[in-house]
C-alpha cells in the first residue's frame, strides 16, 4: 500500500510521533496504520500522545535579545512536574527555542511548532520526542516578539525562570546606557503585575467592567445614586494608579512614581525616554492546576 502524506498526518495525529518516525513506520508495515501505531510504542515513540491529556503546569519561561536589543522574544514552555523544568535538558530546549522565537518570522504557534528544530523535523517533532525521553507531558504555550522601531528592550527573569518579563522603551540612547533603569522597571512588571503600561493603553472593556463594579459597590453602601457620577471617576483614577506600570510607586522608593524614576535617569543621561511595552509571563497562570493526593496515588500504583 502506498504511503500518502494524509496516512503519514493521521498517524501522527493518533501517536504524536515524528513526521520521519510515522514515515518510516508506514513503509515497515506497508501502509497498515494500526501495525504502524504498534511499531512506534514498540519503539517507545508513541507516548507523546498518551501523556498529551496530562496537566502540564509547571515549566520555564525564558527570554532572548538581539544584540542592541532592538528585538526580543519571550516564550513559555510547560512541563507536569517542577522537577522536570530544571532538568538540564528541558531547560536547553527551551532556551534553543526562546532562540528560535527571536529569529522567527511572526509569533504564530501553529507556524512556530513548524519551524525547523536542529537533529529533528521540526519544533513539534522534538517536542515530541523529549516527551517520549523524559515521560511527562509537555507544552510549548505561548510566545511574543517585539521589535517595535526607535524602542530599546531589557528583561528580567525571577526565580529562576517562573517569570518573564520583556520591558520596551522608546529613545534614543543605547541598551547600555538604559540597561540599570530598564532592568528596575521590568523587576517592578515581576512583582507588582501591573495590567497595563499606562491610561492610554487601558482596555476599554475591562474599564468598563471596572466602572459598573465600582457602580454597585457604591449603591451597596448606600451612596445616593444621584452622586456616582461626581464619587466614580474619583474610584477609577484610584484604580488605574494601581494596574498601569507607569503610575506605580517604584518599588525602590516608594516616594515616586514609575514614570518619576524613569524620567529622572533620562534626565541623568541627557536622552529622553519612555516605558511604552511589556510583556509578563508568569508559569502556569490560567493553567487549572489538579490537585493530587501524592500517598493516595503511590496507593493506587501499588495495587492496595
Amino acid at each position: 500500500m502506498a504511503v500518502t502524506a494524509q496516512l503519514v498526518k493521521e498517524l501522527r495525529e493518533r501517536t504524536g510521533a515524528g513526521m520521519m518516525d510515522c514515515k518510516k513506520a508506514l513503509v515497515e508495515t506497508d501502509g497498515d496504520i494500526e501495525k504502524a501505531i504498534e511499531y512506534l510504542r514498540e519503539k517507545g515513540l508513541a507516548k507523546a500522545a498518551k501523556k498529551a491529556g496530562r496537566i502540564a503546569a509547571e515549566g520555564l519561561v525564558r527570554v532572548a535579545f538581539d544584540p542592541a536589543h532592538k528585538k526580543a522574544a519571550v516564550i513559555e514552555v510547560n512541563s507536569e512536574t517542577d522537577f522536570v523544568a530544571k532538568n538540564d535538558e528541558f531547560v536547553g530546549f527551551v532556551e534553543k527555542l526562546a532562540d528560535i522565537a527571536l529569529a522567527a518570522g511572526s509569533d504564530d504557534m501553529e507556524a512556530f511548532k513548524a519551524l525547523p528544530y536542529e537533529g529533528q523535523e521540526t519544533i513539534g517533532d522534538a517536542l515530541n520526542s523529549l516527551i517520549a525521553k523524559i515521560g511527562e507531558n509537555m507544552n510549548v504555550r505561548r510566545l511574543s516578539k517585539l521589535a517595535t522601531p526607535g524602542v530599546v528592550y531589557t528583561g528580567y527573569i525571577h526565580g529562576n525562570g517562573k517569570i518573564g518579563v520583556i520591558v520596551g522603551i522608546k529613545t534614543e540612547a543605547s541598551a547600555d546606557e538604559i540597561a540599570v533603569c530598564a532592568k528596575d522597571v521590568a523587576m517592578q512588571v515581576a512583582s507588582m503585575s501591573p495590567r497595563f503600561v499606562d491610561e492610554t493603553q487601558v482596555d476599554p472593556a475591562w474599564l468598563e467592567s471596572e466602572t459598573e463594579i465600582a457602580r454597585q459597590q457604591l449603591l451597596n453602601e448606600g451612596k445616593p445614586e444621584a452622586l456616582l457620577e461626581k464619587i466614580i471617576p474619583g474610584k477609577i483614577k484610584a484604580i488605574l494608579k494601581e494596574v498601569c506600570l507607569v503610575d506605580q510607586k517604584f518599588v525602590k522608593n516608594s516616594d515616586i512614581t514609575v514614570a518619576q524614576y524613569v524620567d529622572s535617569v533620562a534626565k541623568e543621561i541627557g536622552k529622553p525616554m519612555q516605558v511604552v511595552e511589556m510583556v509578563r509571563y508568569e508559569v502556569g497562570e490560567g493553567i487549572e492546576k489538579k490537585e493530587e493526593d501524592f500517598a493516595a496515588e503511590v496507593a493506587a500504583q501499588a495495587g492496595l
